[in-house]
Formats: C-alpha cells, structure tokens, sequence
C-alpha cells in the first residue's frame, strides 16, 4: 500500500493518527531526508511525530511497536533514495 503522500497541512490531507505508520515515515523523510531513522531513539522519533504538521495524537498514544514500525517505513524511504 502506498502512503498518501503528506506533504504540508496547506495540502488538506487528512490528520495523522498514530495508526498512519506508513505516512508518518514518508512525511518524517521528506522533512528529513538525509537523517538516518536508525541514529534516533524512540523518545526523539515520539516527540519529531508528535510536532508534525497534521498529527492528531497525544504522546502516550503510542509504544514501542508503533515507534518501531514508523521508524522502519521512515528507513525504507531513505534506502530507497539512493
């Protein structure tokens, strides 16, 4: 499946839930495309997801599952730059 793309909050996108693993790491790549995802703790990942443009969730929304399933979505997208 592919993410919906988000870009910016000016595209009315639907907001993101925690749930939207797949949409977050393509819209923490694009904000961060060289930033390796592996080189971030799962309490920073929390915090850049909680500050994205459209996230609609609250901190203790999440775990470590989730946090791991964003971060390797996010890890796809930086391989696949190449």
């Amino acid at each position: 499946m592919q993410p919906q793309k988000f870009h910016s909050m000016n595209d009315q996108q639907p907001p993101l839930h925690w749930t939207d693993v797949e949409d977050i790491g393509y819209a923490l790549w694009e904000l961060s495309p060289q930033q390796n995802p592996l080189q971030i703790g799962f309490p920073a990942l929390r915090d850049m997801v909680l500050q994205l443009p459209g996230f609609s969730g609250a901190a203790d929304g999440c775990n470590e599952k989730i946090l791991e399933a964003i971060q390797m979505n996010w890890l796809e997208e930086f391989q696949d730059q190449d």
